[in-house]
């Protein structure tokens, strides 16, 4: 099938025993740049869909021999990825149900048409027709990956003797679908390279460990945990400038664009039974305590406490990235932000509890040297998780290092050509 999301590439196919109602409807498409086909009769629109790749048919309803409800039953029993319209009158009522229950059609069209209606219904239904491709290629990426995952995961079952509580759970999550599912979503907006590369990872993390601190129980963590694999995912159509300049530099124009992602965000979320609760989180993510974020203006406590974890964690990392204000921070200028915008922006409570970990974290990485696997010794503990280059976990932060994992490692590193880095507590001195 052609690109049908741009005219000029996409094909239609128009059906009616009226050459009149032909003639109108290709004198009305064609200006608009598509590809037009027609066929006087359902026999001989089966014929051309034979020969031609087509992207959208019209049919009317009343045709003799083969109906419209009859025509499209058999187009969507044949070529199931061409859209159907249907053109009825208002006297057709019952034929019209059928067709949609037979033909499954995407939408009807009573006649007599507007103009612009007609052209809008046809473009949103283009439209709707290229999300549902790209929604079966990256369903297609997503188990692939899941395939390497299960394999790395088989062979590592395999050569390492003893596992911690830790990666044992780690290596059960990862063979989990909808987790994999999940993090392929997740990395789709950081597949464009640039600054956001591990951002959607870096957050989750931080999300997670803030939402313990809080106290909250194992499915809101949960929803805080994918929320934050997701929460950039309505703006995987924008285009690179959007994303990498930073937000209070962009026009006009280019922020309202930008501020349409949350709501974005959620409505791509809320068709998966199990990602609606993330969905309101993302939606919230950038709402403010104060009452003055988007897209809702929610304030206070009526913002769900999920999103109020998010809009900290985001934006003390965006801070970092240099894409929230006009130059990259350090880690320190960044908690200065946040706590300088406790309870205007952020709430009190996240603030406080993020700041007492940030602080925990400091702390540790005083106490850490990055060495190379071939520079490990058995015994020695990471401070930090070991992540593959494809953004999946290898060890957890915490785990002790035996010689057959670091012998693992070396062989890793040599048969991927990608140097690991292992950050290593260091032994406080007597």
């Amino acid at each position: 099938m052609s690109d049908a999301g741009e005219p000029g590439n996409a094909t239609l196919l128009f059906v009616d025993d009226e050459p009149s109602i032909l003639s109108s409807l290709r004198r009305l498409f064609r200006p608009h740049g598509y590809r037009i086909l027609t066929a006087e009769g359902g026999g001989e629109g089966l014929a051309l869909l034979e020969k031609e790749a087509v992207d959208l048919v019209i049919s009317d309803m009343r045709m003799p021999q083969m109906d419209g409800a009859q025509f499209l039953e058999k187009v969507r029993e044949r070529w199931p990825k061409v859209v159907r319209l249907l053109l009825t009158g208002y006297a057709d009522v019952g034929s019209t149900v059928a067709a949609i229950n037979r033909g499954e059609i995407y939408r009807y069209i009573a006649k007599p048409w507007e103009d612009n209606d007609i052209v809008l219904t046809v473009r949103d239904a283009l439209a709707h027709q290229r999300l549902a491709s790209e929604n079966v290629r990256l369903l297609a990426l997503t188990q692939a990956q899941n395939d390497q995952l299960k394999a790395l995961n088989a062979s590592l079952e395999q050569k390492v003797a003893e596992r911690t509580a830790q990666l044992q759970q780690a290596l059960q999550d990862l063979k989990r679908g909808f987790i994999n599912t999940v993090n392929v979503f997740g990395g789709l907006i950081e597949l464009r390279g640039g600054m956001l590369a591990g951002h959607g990872r870096r957050v989750a993390e931080h999300a997670r460990i803030v939402a313990q601190r809080l106290g909250l129980d194992e499915a809101a963590l949960q929803d805080v945990m994918l929320a934050a694999l997701l929460h950039d995912i309505g703006k995987i159509g924008l285009p690179d400038e959007m994303l990498e300049r930073p937000f209070n530099t962009l026009s006009a124009e280019a922020r309202a664009e930008v501020m349409k992602h949350p709501a974005k965000g959620q409505a791509v979320l809320m068709a998966i039974d199990q990602l609606k609760s993330a969905g309101l989180l993302v939606r919230h993510h950038h709402e403010c305590f104060d009452g003055s974020g988007y897209p809702d203006r929610l304030a206070g406590l009526a913002i769900p406490l999920g999103a109020r974890i998010l809009a900290v964690v985001n934006e003390y990392d965006a801070l970092q990235l240099g894409t929230l204000v006009n130059r990259a921070m350090k880690p320190a200028e960044a908690l200065a932000f946040l706590v300088e915008n406790r309870g205007k922006r952020y709430d009190p409570a996240v603030i406080d509890a993020y700041a007492s970990w940030l602080a925990e974290v400091h702390r540790d990485e005083m106490r850490e040297v990055p060495m190379r696997p071939g520079s490990v010794k058995p015994g020695m503990m990471l401070t930090r998780d070991l992540l593959h280059r494809d953004g999946y976990l290898l060890l957890a932060k915490g785990h002790v290092l035996e010689a057959q994992v670091i012998g693992q490692l070396q062989k890793m590193e040599a048969s991927d050509g990608v140097a690991l880095t292992l950050h290593i507590r260091q032994e406080a001195k007597p």
